[in-house]
């Protein structure tokens, strides 16, 4: 299934998560999904394995003039998803590269560095999230 059981309000929570990652920072998949708890009736575990690929298919969604910085979600191993070459890898890249992140010799961003926190306390309180997972 890749659609989440209330894929909306996935989706818009999605999207409101990620319009709070600053320039030059990045996130991961699974570090915007551990911080949406699951629905009542989803078993956690198969929350925790779906909902990255869900925040996936939240961006690949994202509405157009949304202002929503799509680009600066990557995986976890601090790669661009997008299948290397491609017009979207590049897109991605070239969008990163101009806020600043930097990439090593293998097309990885140093999670380390440029990885973000997560949104502070008051912006998951008001939306009922929990703490994102870190990375790197």
């Amino acid at each position: 299934m890749f659609n989440p059981p209330n894929a909306k309000t996935f989706f818009e929570t999605v999207w409101e998560i990620v319009r709070e990652i600053p320039a030059g920072s990045v996130s991961s998949y699974g570090q915007i999904a551990s911080m949406i708890p699951p629905d009542a009736d989803m078993e956690p575990a198969r929350m925790q394995r779906l909902a990255p690929r869900w925040v996936g298919t939240a961006l690949r969604k994202t509405p157009r003039g949304k202002s929503i910085p799509w680009h600066r979600v990557i995986n976890s191993r601090g790669t661009i998803s997008f299948p290397a070459g491609s017009p979207q890898a590049g897109e991605q890249r070239r969008l990163l590269e101009l806020e600043g992140v930097e990439f090593d010799c293998r097309g990885r961003v140093d999670l380390r560095r440029f990885s973000w926190e997560g949104p502070d306390e008051a912006f998951l309180r008001r939306r009922n999230l929990l703490p994102p997972r870190a990375l790197g």
